[in-house]
């Protein structure tokens, strides 16, 4: 099996595509007007403390000042707490923090003291001493082999006094070598951000979470990828620096694209990007899935659709759901649908079909590294999925609600709309005294109102006394309309 990454940067948005065996399998996007600022830590300046308040005001070297409040101040191990801010703080002082929450209208960023940077499978806290493990993980043999596994490779590399770790969800079922890898990666990370903080004479940043193309090299490569290709010859040559400090395993695999062909045309990205907005995926024997996104669960339906099989209807129905699973499988990564997911697959009366279907599923969503659980198929046909959500689903990324019809997905029909219209001018024509009736619309609902609901209008005319006139307004949806008396 090939695996590829490809990374195309632009000075708007990143993308990375995950490419298995030419097909695509994953894709991450960052834009750049969205990045925020949780995570980022900062050497500060207190600039003012609010007794009343139990706070202070800490200059981070951004537009606004920050705010650190006593309670997101990290006490020194056996150090007494205390709930007086003055304790901590005091005017013209030089700190650490990191930010916690975002700016919102007016005000600056919520910060604390207790720092912490991330890898792909551990949290490391610079003042803390103790060793935690994700509340997701809840197979109990699991955690004692991951907290064994990391006490082992402490040990390993001598740094059993130095900070406490919280291993991730995602350090399930790692080896000690990726651990390892990890434990390296957050050491030479943390050692250059005390390297900047006691450099630092003025509010400055020194460390933000990294940009997506570096945060693929940390979290995306594992063993079996073939390369990395980037699109960017700045980028690639940040991303070579970068591997040579913290990934060095992972600079062999970089490699600079310079056709002139678009890196994401050449593999089909584009094409397939498109395709995964769509609520429709053909299969190639002719079937089809419908993938439906609400705001409680997906649903999936599939359907045999043109493919009629050379035996028999029960081969049909069989051969589509084998495929359905497998496509489907790779639909949910590419989608990055979480949560509940309802499968109905066509109903089999073979219970052996029914096991090949449940276990092809399960097989092809081996690879998807999201943490995921999969149901047996029940007397209706269906299979439910819950696939853990890591970040928004491309359709919420890419798209937004119709203005149109509000994300309903439909629109009300022309003939609708004209009751709706008529329904109006009777309640108009009785509350008001006037002469004559204009109805703006769109010219879909203005064709029916002058040709099949021409009769209709000229009786609501005789019963209401009032003139009827029609315009089109070409700004108007189908379901808009107003009414106009005079």
């Amino acid at each position: 099996m090939s695996e590829e990454i490809l990374v195309n940067v632009t000075p708007m948005e990143t993308r990375v595509a995950v490419v298995e065996n030419g097909a695509l399998q994953d894709i991450h996007i960052e834009r750049s007007a969205r990045r925020g600022l949780v995570g980022n830590i900062y050497a500060g300046k207190v600039v003012r403390v609010l007794p009343g308040m139990q706070a202070g005001f800490v200059d981070i070297g951004s537009e606004r000042t920050s705010f650190l409040h006593v309670s997101d101040i990290a006490r020194d191990n056996g150090e007494p707490a205390s709930d007086n801010i003055r304790d901590y703080l005091h005017d013209g002082q030089k700190i650490v923090v990191q930010v916690s929450k975002d700016p919102i209208g007016s005000k600056g960023a919520r910060l604390t003291t207790a720092l912490s940077v991330s890898s792909r499978y551990l949290v490391f806290m610079p003042q803390e001493n103790h060793i935690g493990i994700s509340q997701q993980i809840d197979d109990n043999e699991e955690r004692a082999r991951l907290q064994a596994l990391l006490g082992e490779a402490l040990t390993a590399e001598s740094l059993t006094e130095q900070g406490g770790y919280i291993i991730r969800t995602a350090a399930e079922g790692v080896t000690l070598e990726e651990i390892q890898a990890d434990l390296r990666y957050l050491q030479r990370l943390w050692a250059a951000v005390s390297r900047r903080a006691a450099a630092a004479d003025k509010p400055t940043r020194l460390y933000a979470d990294l940009p997506l193309y570096q945060r693929t090299v940390r979290d995306l490569a594992r063993p079996g990828l073939d390369r990395i290709r980037i699109d960017s010859r700045e980028c690639f040559e940040e991303l070579q620096a970068f591997c040579g400090e913290y990934v060095p395993e992972v600079a062999a695999l970089l490699e600079c694209y310079s056709g002139e062909r678009p890196l994401f045309d050449i593999h089909g990205v584009e094409e397939e990007i498109g395709r995964a907005l769509s609520r429709k995926v053909e299969l190639k024997s002719g079937g089809y899935l419908i993938i439906d996104q609400t705001e409680a669960m997906t649903t999936v339906d599939v359907n045999t659709g043109s493919f009629v099989g050379r035996r028999n209807l029960e081969e049909t129905i069989f051969k589509t759901n084998l495929e359905a699973a497998v496509a489907l499988a790779r639909q949910l990564r590419v989608r990055n649908l979480g949560g509940i997911i309802i499968i109905d697959f066509i109903d089999m009366k073979d219970a052996e079909h029914r096991r090949q279907v449940h276990r092809a599923l399960e097989k092809a969503m081996q690879r998807d590294p999201a943490r995921h659980a999969i149901t047996g198929i029940s007397d209706l046909g269906l299979i439910e999925v819950t696939r853990k959500r890591t970040r928004e689903s491309l359709e919420h990324v890419l798209c937004e609600d119709c203005p149109v019809c509000s994300g309903r997905g439909v629109l009300k029909s022309a003939e609708t709309v004209c009751y709706e219209i008529f329904r109006e001018i009777m309640r108009d024509a009785r509350a008001y005294e006037n002469d004559t009736i204009i109805v703006l619309a769109a010219q879909e609902v203005v064709d029916r109102l002058l040709d099949e609901e021409s009769a209709s209008v000229a009786d609501l005319e005789e019963f209401t006394g009032k003139t009827i006139s029609f315009r089109v307004e070409p700004v108007y949806s189908q379901e808009q309309f107003d009414i106009v008396l005079f």
